[in-house]
């Protein structure tokens, strides 16, 4: 497994990340089988939301509670939660009271008394960055949070967060995958009038987060566009997975490890989070992390996701 120093922090982290957002139904053994598979890979990086599960903090519950950590195994991972989205209404909330009420909870959740990433999940269209920075700064001085960062944010929103903020933003995530990449292929086809792809819907953040340090984090990497399912194995991607299994079988991994590697693959120093249940499906995906396509091979892929390159 691939590993770098996340800038803004002291963490040496993988280029994998697993992502604990469907393990709710699990059971304690299956739950302990799936930390374990992803440790075994070199994955020490584990993804939260006080959103996940069918109530508040369940899946942060049943983490904590399957794992029954001692203080030497819990420094040994990174753990990553979420806060802001209240699903009951008002649906988005960066005030102080909400981001420091969620953070406790998330804490009494995870079993823990610090969290190594705190990120804002999705933006809050009426976010007052003094308040979060007020937050942030409790947060961060009583250590209950050692790093933040953000979910699915634009330059522009970041770069008001950051007018407020003492603490640097070391991370976003947003969702990519090789059929859903509009985050890179807007640039490619930059000023192509008529063609979807040339329409910027991210505001260029991909090179805004490369120029300012903030490392980039892609979930959903597998899923063909927004949550309609993946398209590895998926009829109406043939030429794409006949490229992918044949990489595959030349690199003698699973095709999974072919769409990890081509996130990977480029520069920006993504992380890929994985949302899989399956410890057999992490092994193959973390199997991604060494594998290093040339450029031939990722615009070959690239073009049979059907993006042009003109």
């Amino acid at each position: 497994m691939k590993t770098f120093t996340m800038p803004g922090t002291n963490l040496t982290v993988p280029n994998v990340i697993a992502g604990m957002m469907r393990i709710e139904d699990l059971d304690d053994a299956a739950i302990r089988e799936l930390v374990d598979a992803a440790l075994a890979a070199g994955i020490n990086f584990f993804d939260h939301a006080n959103v996940y599960g069918s109530t508040l903090h369940r899946c942060e519950e049943r983490f904590a509670a399957a794992l029954e950590w001692s203080s030497s195994t819990r420094e040994q991972m990174i753990l990553q939660t979420k806060a802001g989205i209240v699903p009951a209404g008002p649906y988005f909330d960066f005030s102080y009271d909400e981001l420091t009420t969620q953070v406790d909870q998330s804490l009494k959740a995870l079993r823990t008394d610090y969290i190594d990433i705190l990120l804002l999940h999705r933006p809050d269209a009426l976010v007052e960055p003094e308040e979060v920075a007020r937050a942030f700064d409790y947060l961060h001085s009583s250590g209950k949070v050692r790093h933040f960062g953000v979910s699915n944010h634009t330059p522009g929103q970041i770069e008001l967060l950051k007018s407020a903020l003492d603490q640097p933003l070391v991370a976003n995530q947003i969702q990519l995958s090789i059929t859903h990449a509009p985050a890179i292929a807007q640039g490619v086809a930059m000023n192509m009038a008529g063609l979807d792809q040339s329409i910027s819907r991210d505001l260029g953040v991909v090179d805004y987060c490369r120029l300012n340090g903030i490392t980039l984090q892609a979930w959903s990497p597998f899923q063909a566009a927004f949550f309609t399912g993946v398209f590895l194995g998926n009829p109406d991607y043939p030429e794409l997975n006949q490229l992918i299994d044949d990489l595959a079988a030349r690199h003698g991994v699973e095709p999974m490890a072919i769409a990890t590697a081509w996130i990977l693959r480029h520069p920006a120093n993504w992380q890929v989070v994985l949302g899989t249940t399956k410890p057999e499906r992490v092994a193959a995906a973390a199997a991604g992390s060494e594998i290093a396509l040339t450029r031939a091979e990722w615009y070959a892929l690239y073009r049979a996701a059907g993006y042009q390159v003109p």
